[in-house]
């Protein structure tokens, strides 16, 4: 299923700090993609009404299946992108921060390639 590039990076930052805190709460999400909090506010209620993340009553938020299963698709973009570009030598600041643009737009077939020479 395609969302749109905003949706997945709110589920790849939500996968992120689960991983990292193991627990999120949108103040985290604000944080973590520099944005205001009704951004995130709005952000997740879109994302609730289509299944991908449940919020809970104490105000943390986690990923249903559905939306495990993105937010891992497009971290692992993220993660093979930004050792491809750090092992041409670019900076890794600057390999992430393009990592997280080519990672919405890259073909599977090229994608698969360039993983393939990182592993």
């Amino acid at each position: 299923m395609k969302i749109q590039e905003s949706a997945e990076n709110y589920l790849e930052a939500i996968l992120m700090l689960q991983d990292q805190r193991g627990y999120v709460r949108s103040v985290d999400i604000a944080g973590q993609l520099q944005v205001t909090k009704p951004s995130v506010s709005r952000a997740m209620s879109l994302l609730r009404e289509n299944g991908y993340i449940i919020m809970e009553k104490n105000g943390r938020i986690s990923l249903t299946e559905r939306g495990m299963e993105i937010a891992a698709h497009v971290y692992e973009r993220h993660r093979i992108l930004t050792a491809y570009l750090t092992g041409l030598g670019v900076n890794p600041r600057t390999a992430a921060n393009d990592a997280c643009r080519v990672e919405h737009v890259i073909s599977q077939e090229t994608f698969e390639k360039i993983k393939q020479l990182v592993n």
